[in-house]
């Protein structure tokens, strides 16, 4: 076992617990996003739903993505995942395998985005299983496990498509189908403003996500060997800074104040935009596709918005738009040096011929995701008589009603001993 081995190991190792850190950033992104009487619930079901995934993804889903004896949509080796060394890997297998898990983790935590303050803890628990079994692993596997659109020479260095935009459309099914939360659109069709109950967590959480994406874009590297996870973080932090600044002026241009969730949510976007191509593009280039998602996240939320779509943590906007986008760039940014898979952007004298395989990944991978979580959810819907809790239960929030318990309950306590008194 020589050095490089080790060091490959211990430096995967290290972006696989970067990654998992991450759901700490979700979880105040979420609650922070949310209102209080929901908060315990978001961060209860973060931690139930990422230990159920992790059980999915130890039975099938690694087997499904990286598993031999593939069929045209999965593997099918390698389930009930043993911890055995796997054959060509330059770093420990069972490292290699905690790692995919986490993004695995991810992907089903942003789905879950798009349930926020309105569904039931078993339609949690019921999707969880089948998103992490079904749907991600198929997507992950046509690109990272050398399916389909690898051999197309799809390029998603980290996830812009098989994460991102794959949480993304199951997010979009789930709003479909669970319809607007109580008193988010008015009769004429206008909406109404559903504030987050504490920015300063939301800003946390985007802050601890901005850490943690250095494992995700970096660690994807597997490698350590000629240091390039340096100009792979590089790339990462110059794009979610420019997403930041991008999105805080465009909306103090619109809007004549300068919005903080708008801020959070352009630095999110620029790091779900540059994780695609973070390995492939100049850094120049990683500052314009940040500008750009930053602004897109803007315009985003509203089009969503005037479609009466209810998107509590700004899913569609953050991780399907910017997700799209970052896929996308590749196939304009992607220079002949960098472009270890498929071939150098339309700018670098490529032609259309990356792009249009971007495009193809892009709609194909969208599509499938958004048709088996609508199917899936509607089935749930059908058998478990509705995806909703009661209106009752939504008014007095999933804190209470789903668990019995408040996030605050100091808080909470003292407004009901206050009600009592008078």
């Amino acid at each position: 076992m020589d050095a490089t081995f080790l060091m490959n190991s211990l430096w995967v190792m290290l972006g696989a617990i970067l990654v998992i850190f991450m759901l700490g950033g979700f979880i105040m992104l979420e609650a922070g996003s949310t209102r209080m009487k929901n908060a315990g619930h978001i961060a209860g079901k973060t931690i139930f739903t990422f230990g159920l995934a992790s059980l999915v993804f130890w039975a099938v889903g690694f087997g499904f993505i990286f598993g031999d004896k593939a069929n045209f949509l999965v593997g099918l080796s390698n389930f009930f995942y043993s911890g055995a060394e796997l054959e060509g890997m330059s770093l420990s297998s069972p490292v290699f395998f905690v790692f995919q898990l986490a993004f695995a983790g991810i992907a089903i935590t942003i789905a879950l985005g798009g349930f926020a303050e309105r569904a039931k803890l078993s339609i949690y628990l019921i999707f969880t299983i089948l998103f992490s079994a079904i749907v991600y692993p198929v997507v992950a596997h046509w690109i990272w496990g050398g399916g389909w659109l690898a051999e197309h020479g799809k390029q998603d260095f980290a996830g812009s498509t098989v994460v991102h935009l794959t949480g993304a459309m199951a997010a979009l099914a789930a709003t479909i189908l669970l319809k607007p939360r109580i008193g988010k659109f008015n009769k004429d069709g206008s909406a109404n403003n559903i504030y987050g109950h504490n920015q300063v967590y939301t800003a946390l959480g985007v802050l601890i996500l901005w850490v943690g994406w250095f494992g995700f874009n970096a660690g994807s590297t597997l490698s350590v060997e000629d240091g390039f996870f340096g100009f792979v973080a590089l790339n990462t932090n110059l794009a979610a800074g420019a997403g930041a600044v991008a999105a805080l002026i465009i909306s103090w241009m619109v809007m004549g104040k300068s919005d903080v969730p708008t801020m959070l949510n352009g630095a999110l976007a620029g790091l779900v935009a540059i994780t695609a191509s973070c390995a492939f593009v100049d850094t120049w280039a990683s500052v314009v596709i940040g500008l750009v998602a930053g602004i897109q996240v803007f315009y985003s939320v509203r089009f969503f918005e005037r479609k009466k779509i209810d998107d509590p943590i700004y899913a569609l906007s953050v991780h399907g738009a910017a997700g799209i986008w970052g896929t996308l760039s590749t196939g304009f940014f992607a220079t002949p040096e960098l472009a270890t898979v498929g071939k150098p952007g339309l700018f670098y004298g490529g032609g259309f011929e990356q792009l249009g395989v971007q495009f193809m990944g892009v709609a194909v991978s969208g599509l499938y995701a958004f048709a088996v979580s609508f199917i899936i959810l509607a089935i749930a819907k059908k058998l478990m008589g509705g995806l909703r809790v009661t209106e009752e239960e939504e008014i007095m929030g999933l804190d209470l009603s789903e668990h019995g318990s408040y996030g605050y309950p100091e808080i909470f306590m003292a407004e009901e001993n206050k009600r009592i008194s008078s």
